[in-house]
């Protein structure tokens, strides 16, 4: 299950962006390698700055591996799904943006697992959706 998955990453120590693309990789079989998965690094922390979740962006770097063949601009499903990913997002967490979801999800024992398993839940929505 994707959020079993998570959990594992999240505790390897991989931020919130890694920690969604490696387990969407492989609930999904979205056939990524490690190069593929470094490229999300820099959207944890909100982009390093607390703007967008970095697990939103992770889960949108999912949902792009799952259905672009060549370009996003050739994928005319990609912007419904995303679109369904950012609303899925803001009806479970309550906001997308990191500094906001931090305030309400972080503890210091934890980090920000919570946000992280509850991005998993919006995810696997989108994903799974028929």
């Amino acid at each position: 299950m994707l959020k079993e998955r998570a959990e594992k990453y999240y505790n390897e120590n991989y931020n919130c962006a890694e920690t969604i693309l490696h387990a969407a990789n492989d609930e999904y079989h979205l056939g990524l390698d490690d190069e593929a998965i470094r490229l999300a690094a820099g959207f944890g922390g909100g982009m390093g700055c607390g703007q967008a979740c970095g697990a939103l962006c992770g889960g949108i770097c999912a949902i792009s591996a799952a259905l672009v063949e060549d370009r996003a601009h050739q994928t005319p499903e990609l912007r419904a799904k995303t679109t369904k990913l950012v609303a899925a997002f803001n009806r479970i967490l309550g906001d997308t943006q990191c500094k906001n979801l931090m305030r309400k999800y972080k503890t210091p024992e934890t980090r920000c697992l919570q946000t992280v398993l509850l991005g998993c839940e919006a995810l696997s929505e989108v994903m799974e959706e028929k």
